[in-house]
């Protein structure tokens, strides 16, 4: 059995041709991606590319490039895979019950057959509970009446045939839009499977899928779909294949070369990954958690900061930025100060964070001067892996560092009766 050819690297690395099997034509089909998709994965570098802040993988013509995230300088690249898999997630992107039961043991070779595998499963689940049919409208010959004649059709096709009908009738199977999307990224795993231990899998899986018609997918029909209680089974599996379907790149380089490339942005996966501790750790407190608020700055211009955090009894406010990257400095950058500020004053917050992976420091919420009520803001490390897992603990931490010590309705009543 053949296996592909996986090259790791880190974000932020550069990947020269001749390393490792990267070869020209790998680059060529690279920069295109990079071109069709605004230049935001990586930056062209002489002989080769310089990845930038998206992680996941990328596989071109037998080569597979994982890009792999890294909070600080220890951990093997198998070991920050498996971090990323972790808050992959921890953020609903991957579904919790996936890393359990059969898969626990199983040696993934990268991200995309954790995907492949997951999505394999969710059809098997599918088939075994009993596939959904639909109603759908079909024109043709029949040569018994049924629903509409189309005239036109009629005169065209059966002027001599008197014994045959062009109609549109009603059809219930299950050759539907659902599970045409469905089979439609079961191919594109059986293309880039061919010659792994999955491909067994997805042979199994297509033979017991039925037969329907091959149409071709845009995000504008993915987003049409649309899932009534009969289908709630079918929310999860479409999910993976709009991920699948919209990752994929058919001849993007002007070759023959097919490329899938599962990317995601790491500013963002820390951002939704920092939402969810906090959450997770104020839920049932009188502090509420939102993220992505926005406010009108000028014209048509928002101010959006990446978590506000309230607290519904006393009315304060505390912002949170995330920033995944190190600072250059030991002060964070002019932007982000000018930044946190405008959030202080159109959000009325008292204390406001810049927060960054690595190790804690002892910063002090300092104040902008000129300020009457004073805002204050500083810079914060948060630790992203403890144990060799994600830190359970990331949403105390941050509470901890905005200076909070009482958060449950209990323990603010406790407190109140002790003060009494």
């Amino acid at each position: 059995m053949t296996r592909l050819k996986i090259i790791q690297v880190f974000e932020h690395e550069r990947l020269s041709i001749g390393a490792e099997g990267f070869q020209k034509k790998h680059m060529e089909a690279l920069v295109k991606l990079n071109e069709v998709n605004g230049f935001q994965y990586f930056d062209p570098v002489y002989n080769g590319i310089k990845f930038k802040h998206f992680v996941g993988v990328i596989q071109v013509d037998g080569l597979c490039i994982e890009i792999l995230p890294k909070a600080d300088k220890g951990g093997s690249k198998d070991y920050w895979r498996g971090i990323l898999i972790q808050m992959l997630k921890t953020c609903g992107r991957l579904k919790p019950e996936s890393a359990g039961g059969a898969n626990v043991n199983r040696q993934y070779y990268n991200l995309l057959e954790v995907y492949f595998d997951l999505y394999l499963t969710e059809l098997e689940k599918l088939i075994r509970l009993g596939l959904v049919k639909q109603y759908r409208n079909q024109t043709g010959q029949v040569k018994a009446f049924k629903g509409k004649m189309e005239f036109a059709g009629q005169i065209r096709h059966n002027l001599i045939h008197h014994e045959r009908f062009f109609t549109t009738h009603q059809i219930y199977d299950k050759d539907h839009l659902i599970h045409q999307v469905l089979y439609k990224a079961l191919g594109l795993i059986g293309q880039f499977t061919r010659g792994t231990w999955l491909y067994d899998k997805y042979k199994r899986v297509a033979l017991n899928f039925p037969e329907v018609k091959d149409i071709a997918v845009t995000a504008s029909l993915l987003d049409s779909i649309s899932i009534n209680r009969k289908l709630i089974p079918y929310t999860y599996p479409l999910e993976i294949a709009r991920l699948i379907l919209l990752s994929y790149s058919p001849d993007i380089s002007g070759g023959n070369e097919k490329m899938l490339a599962l990317l995601f942005n790491m500013n963002q996966l820390w951002e939704e990954y920092v939402l969810v501790m906090l959450r997770k750790y104020l839920q049932g407190s009188s502090y509420t958690v939102t993220g992505q608020e926005k406010r009108r700055f000028l014209s048509s211009n928002y101010l959006q900061p990446d978590v506000v955090i309230r607290n519904k009894t006393t009315q304060e406010v505390f912002i949170l930025d995330t920033k995944w990257k190190l600072p250059g400095s030991a002060s964070a950058s002019m932007v982000d100060l000018r930044q946190m500020y405008a959030y202080n004053r159109f959000w009325q917050a008292e204390k406001a964070m810049l927060l960054y992976p690595g190790e804690p420091r002892n910063f002090e919420f300092k104040p902008f001067l000129d300020e009457a009520p004073p805002h204050h803001c500083k810079m914060e490390f948060a630790t992203v892996v403890k144990n060799e897992k994600l830190n359970e603990q990331l949403g105390e931490e941050i509470v901890s560092a905005f200076g909070v010590t009482s958060l449950t309705y209990f323990s603010e009543i406790l407190l109140k009766e002790s003060q009494r």
